[in-house]
């Protein structure tokens, strides 16, 4: 399974009573496939609020963008957590609907040993034939993924993908060497799109995809296509957005800088449910002015 180059981490678009907002679930899946170039997208990750999504409510969403999408790009469905049987349930939800994979994170807080992250992914990937991507972000969970244990997990036949949110290029060369050809890496850093395609990443799990996903894809290709210059010189042109949706002024917690910025384009998706917060009237000012499109 090819999941494509550039996958959206998808928000969830919520009405004023913080109630999932289908009408708008719609109007998203439509601009993010036809206008910013999606080519499969993630529902219920971190980016869709997962944390305080019912189990009902991620299985109809799972099913409502599976429809809304109708072909025309993947969907891989958000069900893992750090509970390995309420995975196992969500990943067999995410089946019943029609998602064309699932994203499994590494279970967080808890900080299991290496073994019993591989565990959790066996009995996750053994729980359905849907293609897993591995979602490894240590600086959210509070545990890494190491080497030997990506190794490991690659090894299931389900395994295809993993989602690496890190800094640690030597990491990803490192596996970028010893994993099979077939395997593909994701960039989980925005801003690290450039860098991690240089030394062998397939593409990006993006979250600014949202509001310069056409860009993303256009640096995407520029890059394969072997214009390196030409590529830097789009990576330099979208490195304040990349960074400031992650930094307004100061850092905000995602989703909520770019739920504004969806905004600030037109897309009523609604606030956050806490622990959350939307950003202030400054932040909100700081993120419109990262789109000259919308100035004057």
């Amino acid at each position: 399974m090819d999941f494509g180059r550039l996958i959206t981490a998808m928000v969830t678009p919520f009405d004023k009573d913080l109630q999932v907002d289908y009408k708008q679930l719609e109007k998203l899946v439509e601009y993010l496939i036809v206008e910013q170039k999606s080519e499969a997208l993630i529902v219920s990750g971190t980016t869709g609020e997962s944390g305080t999504l019912t189990d009902d409510e991620k299985e109809s969403l799972f099913r409502e963008t599976v429809r809304l999408a109708n072909g025309r790009c993947k969907v891989i469905a958000g069900t893992g957590s750090n509970d390995t049987a309420h995975s196992v349930e969500m990943t067999k939800k995410a089946k019943a609907v029609g998602a064309d994979g699932i994203l499994v994170v590494a279970p967080y807080y808890v900080r299991p040993t290496q073994e019993g992250i591989y565990q959790h992914f066996h009995a996750v990937a053994e729980a359905s034939d849907l293609p897993v991507m591995l979602y490894n972000i240590p600086g959210r969970t509070g545990v890494n993924v190491e080497l030997e244990t990506v190794l490991r997990i690659a090894e299931l036949p389900n395994v295809v993908a993993t989602k690496e949110a890190h800094e640690d290029l030597n990491f990803i060369t490192q596996l970028t060497r010893e994993l099979p050809d077939d395997f593909k890496i994701y960039c989980g850093e925005d801003a690290l799109t450039l860098p991690y395609l240089s030394i062998g990443a397939h593409g990006v799990v993006s979250v600014a995809s949202h509001v310069i996903g056409a860009k993303m894809k256009e640096l995407i290709d520029t890059y394969l296509s072997g214009d390196i210059k030409g590529a830097a010189e789009l990576h330099r042109k979208l490195y304040p957005v990349f960074k400031g949706l992650f930094f307004c002024p100061h850092r905000v917690a995602s989703p909520a800088p770019v739920k504004n910025a969806l905004i600030h384009h037109g897309f009523e998706v609604g606030g956050l449910r806490l622990p959350l917060v939307p950003c202030t009237e400054t932040e909100s000012a700081y993120i419109r002015d990262l789109f000259p499109e919308l100035q004057g």
